[in-house]
């Protein structure tokens, strides 16, 4: 019987896709090389369902029935027979994912969409020795999955734009927020928004214009306040478009329009400076501590998803 999400991949991203799953009331089968590692994405599925209980994020009902519905598995062929959705969360890395999704392909009822939670890689180029490519699709899921709600589904070159809209749907009774993007193209739509801050980030404090502090202060407690409920296009609305148009006029010729990465970024890296994991990157984190900032950055999203549900219950 076809009753069950299989999610291929049980570390961090795929235990939080389980986990979302079995919130919904789902039947969840996390598969991995072995059960030893299944049964830690379990565990780690477990956790992200007891943290959205104790936030609020769910009834006491759907916590308490949650971790019942994930069963842990390293047999493909058993968990193929049934599977009515599938979302493979291995490595980041184009030959795995063909090779996996081949042989998906070649087991699951032609029907069951097969879904890739890449964050870069095309999923024409995952699908690419599928013999029924227009049953896949990307379901980018955005770190931390159990917490934030986008997710981007895309559809391929050969995507039946059917099962994209079916597989939408689906996630959206998992507390989900999917946006449908029809053209398969690196970056998805939220990432192709993220690296334009992120280049413009870059050069404001290569330029000398602001630290690195300094302008993450004025993204986080500027435009970020308002981006739950107020996106840059509701936003050029609502103040008129003539007055973007100008805006835009006067202020894009000034800012970056690099088409490759930064130098004061390869430089940074050439010299080793990584980030937390090296100690520096653009902040000192012999100074400061990563984990803590996680920790901050994952209550503000708690406290935002729920402040975002009660104004649109409103």
């Amino acid at each position: 019987m076809r009753d069950s999400v299989l999610v291929v991949g049980s570390g961090m991203m795929g235990s939080g896709i389980g986990a979302m799953a079995a919130l919904a009331g789902r039947k969840v089968i996390l598969l991995d090389v072995d059960r030893e590692r299944a049964e830690r994405g379990r565990q780690k599925a477990v956790a992200c369902i007891r943290i959205r209980g104790e936030n609020g994020l769910n009834t006491e009902e759907e916590v308490f029935r949650a971790p019942g519905l994930i069963e842990c598995s390293d047999n493909l062929e058993e968990a193929c027979d049934r599977a009515f959705l599938v979302i493979e969360a291995i490595v980041e890395n184009v030959e795995a994912k063909q090779e996996m999704f081949a042989e998906l392909d070649g087991r699951l009822s032609v029907d069951v969409p097969v879904c890739s939670n890449t964050s870069g890689l095309r999923i024409t180029d995952i699908s690419k020795r599928c013999m029924h490519p227009e049953r896949t699709l990307t379901t980018h899921f955005w770190l931390p999955a159990h917490l934030v709600p986008l997710v981007e589904v895309v559809m391929g070159e050969r995507t039946d734009e059917a099962a994209a809209v079916r597989v939408r749907d689906e996630l959206k009774t998992w507390k989900k927020a999917p946006v449908l993007v029809r053209r398969d193209l690196p970056g998805q739509l939220a990432n192709r928004v993220f690296q334009a801050i992120i280049r413009e980030s870059i050069d404001i404090v290569a330029s000398g214009l602001a630290s690195a502090e300094d302008v993450d202060t004025a993204i986080s407690c500027g435009m970020a306040m308002r981006f739950p409920e107020w996106g840059p296009l509701k936003h050029l609305d609502a103040i008129g478009l003539e007055l973007g148009l100008s805006v835009q006029e006067t202020v894009l010729p000034s800012i970056s329009g690099d088409k490759t990465a930064s130098d004061y970024l390869k430089r940074l890296v050439s010299e080793g400076n990584l980030g937390a994991k090296t100690g520096r990157g653009f902040y000192d984190w012999k100074e400061r501590s990563i984990e803590k900032d996680m920790a901050k950055r994952d209550r503000f999203i708690i406290e935002a998803v729920k402040a975002t549900a009660k104004l649109d219950s409103e």
